[in-house]
This record gives structure tokens, C-alpha cells and sequence, in this order.
């Protein structure tokens, strides 16, 4: 499934109030493809987290959750996807980085090419935006699926004060950083 959005994501669809729901690590796919690419001898092998979603998905609307948006982070990794959503339905979404999950061979190979794993694209991984009080029972739905045991909470929506829709992220000091769109592309079309 490239690039293909699970469930429209329009001006309306996602809403003040709603929390950030990642199905699982991000970065794999990217890397993994990367390396195969460029024939880069990493110290760890990455595999890619391509997976079929359909299940997770089906399971998250056979629940009744209120889903307002649905989209996988294939392109662009997870931060382009947010950013993109942001603007369409000109909201602010604020994550916290510290909760976004990468596994430690992608933390280190994102460092030793000076990649930024929030970019970097995935295959296997969506970002879903529902009610706040809905996040914990989407948790638990997911988390019964391997492909998505790893299924966290990163933030929430709140309404945009320019009426434009930004991202910004929380590291680990607590500083917050505004995500921005790429002005090229981390890696080469995958998809």
C-alpha cells in the first residue's frame, strides 16, 4: 500500500480535542531500502515494517472507535503526514518525540547518515486521530495485532491559533521544535 490514504482526511475530519495514535515504530522501511540501495553495511540488520494494515483497521472501526482520520506514513515518513493533515484541517498537532517509537538500529543509522527518523518513510504504519477518550480502547484494539503491538499515543490537536495548521514536537529537554515540511526529499521515491 503506497502512499494510499486509509480513511479521507479533509478540512472537517479531524478536530480540536483528538489525540495522535501511531500503530507502531516508524523509520524501518526507509532504511531498510536505503541500506539495500546503497549497499551500506550496518552493523544491525533493518527489516522493513511492511505489513498488510487492513486488519488493525477493520478491527479499529468493527470497535465503533470514531475514527476522524486515518492515513498511513508511507511518504515522508511520520512528520509530513502530520504536517500535511495539520494544514488540511488547519489545526495545531502537538507530539511528544520522546513517545514516538524507533527502533535503536534505525535511532543509529538515522545518525550515522544524518537522517531525522520522523521523515523517514514507513510501510507498515499509520497515524489515526480520534476522540481522546477513544485513544486508550484504540490502543488496546491495535495492540492485539503484531504489526501493531507497538501502537502508541504521541499528542493531541488543539485549535490553530494563525488558522493555518502546525506540528511541533517535545524532545526529551523539553523544547519544542515547529516541523516543517522538507525542502527535497530525505530518500529517493520508494514507492
Amino acid at each position: 500500500m503506497c502512499s494510499a490514504r486509509l480513511v479521507p482526511c479533509g478540512q472537517s475530519s479531524v478536530r480540536p480535542g483528538d489525540a495522535v495514535v501511531l500503530s507502531g515504530d516508524v523509520g524501518r522501511h526507509g532504511i531498510a531500502i536505503l541500506a539495500a540501495r546503497e549497499e551500506l553495511a550496518l552493523e544491525s540488520a533493518i527489516e522493513s515494517d511492511c505489513a498488510d494494515l487492513s486488519k488493525p483497521v477493520r478491527a479499529l472501526r468493527d470497535a465503533g472507535l470514531e475514527i476522524h482520520c486515518l492515513r498511513d506514513c508511507t511518504r515522508g515518513g511520520l512528520a509530513t503526514n502530520l504536517i500535511e493533515i495539520a494544514q488540511q484541517a488547519r489545526v495545531d498537532i502537538a507530539i511528544d518525540e520522546g513517545r514516538v517509537p524507533v527502533a535503536a538500529a534505525v535511532r543509529g543509522a538515522c545518525e550515522l547518515l544524518g537522517l531525522d527518523p520522523l521523515y523517514v518513510a514507513n510501510e507498515g504504519r499509520f497515524v489515526a486521530f480520534l476522540p481522546e477518550a477513544q485513544a486508550e480502547p484504540a490502543l488496546a484494539v491495535l495492540r492485539a495485532f503484531p504489526v501493531a503491538v507497538g501502537a502508541t499515543i504521541l499528542g493531541c490537536v488543539s485549535a490553530s491559533a494563525a488558522g493555518t495548521g502546525r506540528v511541533t514536537s517535545r524532545g526529551a529537554l523539553g523544547a519544542a521544535r515547529v516541523l516543517d515540511m522538507l525542502s527535497g526529499e530525505q530518500l529517493p521515491r520508494i514507492c
